[in-house]
């Protein structure tokens, strides 16, 4: 059994070094340009990795570390290149550590090994787009981004307080996040497929986080893209068949028999939208479609900060409604938290429905509620955050979905 392991280290920590060694080997060079390493140099450091591991530990890796940076130091100065480099150098010590980690977790080393070959091999492409591609803007955004989910994020604590005890630091800041990734992912889509297409797909596939965070950043959208607005509003649109798709699923989880009564408007809410849509899309305007995104920045933190705000302010009106007015308190409650978010108040009729405090069958009305409730936000933040034009586009459709949902009961 500790063969056969060992066996598999060695054979991972030779891959590695081949690997990498490989890639090194095809851009080596010739003559005194050349660099210091290649396919056999990288493949022996590995295995000289591995070994050192079994036998001395981390110390005699360590000093075999040592070792071979002086050497990797003599060579980077020997060299006559105007701009040597210290690529093939880092990536021969990252080889031997890589080697020595086959030891204890060899399938984290054999990843690792394979990220380290993916940035060498593409590195032409990845200058392409640090220098070429990406801009000021969107480096700043997304250093913000990063400081916000992994520095921020993780500090804020996770407790209720204020008053009802309503506001959660962590929820504020993970909404904060998750709007900031809304519009990113909007950026990257459009910067990758055009306007039209990645508008309307960004725009779904960001409505499973938030669709009234989708259209408000579609709606910021209009205000740089004013020749995009009908793709831009059948992109807001689109992003309310995540919101129906996500009811479905809560109602399917929470019990498959609570579908039976949605399945209809569902169903009619899911073509309205869809249709709606596409006679905004198609035919394509005379002007904006698939040209390149002409806003600064991938998405605009001062609406992420006040979509957050709303939303809490929300969520604390609804607890104090619920502290003070008691079952009455309730429904009030439900329409208001469906003013910020149709899936919360789904799953609380589907648990009470699921613990038989309401029977299955009428459940509808107060889904449909909460989905309607929802669909009046969506209204207000187009107006706030596009325009009169953008709402002039959402407003219809949103009302068109609801009443088609509506109508879908009669199906029944």
């Amino acid at each position: 059994m500790n063969e056969t392991f060992g066996m598999a280290g060695a054979a991972a920590a030779l891959g590695i070094g081949m690997l990498i060694g490989l890639e090194r080997e095809r851009h080596k060079g010739s003559g005194d340009t050349r660099a210091c390493a290649g396919l056999r140099t990288f493949a022996i450091t590995a295995l000289l990795g591995y070994v050192a591991m079994q036998v001395g530990g981390a110390l005699l890796v360590g000093m075999l570390g040592i070792g071979l940076t002086a050497l990797v130091t003599v060579a980077y100065w020997r060299s006559l290149s105007d701009d040597p480099g210290v690529t093939s150098e880092v990536a021969l010590l990252t080889v031997l550590v890589l080697g020595a980690l086959c030891g204890s977790s060899p399938e984290l080393a054999v990843a690792v090994g394979v990220l380290v070959a993916g940035l060498l091999t593409y590195r032409e492409k990845l200058h392409d787009f640090a220098n070429s591609q990406l801009s000021e803007a969107e480096m700043r955004d997304g250093l913000i981004l990063l400081v916000a989910a992994l520095v921020v994020l993780p500090l804020a604590p996770d407790r209720y307080i204020g008053p009802y005890a309503a506001i959660n630091l962590r929820t504020i800041c993970s909404l904060t996040v998750l709007l900031m990734l809304v519009g990113a992912t909007g950026h990257i889509a459009v910067r990758t497929l055009g306007t039209r297409y990645g508008y309307a797909i960004s725009a779904i596939a960001s409505g499973f986080a938030s669709s009234t965070a989708t259209i408000a950043s579609m709606g910021h959208r209009v205000v740089g893209e004013p020749g995009n607005i009908r793709i831009l509003s059948a992109a807001a649109i689109l992003s309310n068949l995540a919101t129906l798709i996500q009811v479905g699923l809560i109602l399917g989880l929470v019990d498959p028999a609570l579908l039976r009564s949605m399945w209809g408007p569902l169903a009619c809410g899911l073509g309205a939208t869809t249709l709606y849509s596409a006679c905004l899309m198609f035919p394509a305007p005379t002007q904006g479609a698939n040209e390149p995104i002409k806003v600064s920045g991938a998405f605009d933190l001062k609406l992420a900060l006040i979509v957050t705000l709303t939303m809490t302010a929300i969520t604390l009106v609804s607890s104090a409604m619920l502290s003070h007015f008691g079952q009455v308190g309730v429904m009030l409650t439900s329409v208001l938290s469906g003013f910020a978010d149709a899936h919360s108040s789904t799953a609380s009729i589907a648990s009470l429905a699921k613990a038989g405090l309401l029977p299955f069958d009428a459940i509808a009305a107060p889904a449909l509620i909460a989905v309607s409730s929802n669909a009046l936000s969506k209204c207000l933040v187009a107006w706030v955050s596009g325009g009169r034009r953008f709402a002039a586009y959402v407003i219809p459709g949103q009302l068109l979905l609801t009443l088609a949902m509506w109508g879908g009961t009669l199906l029944h």
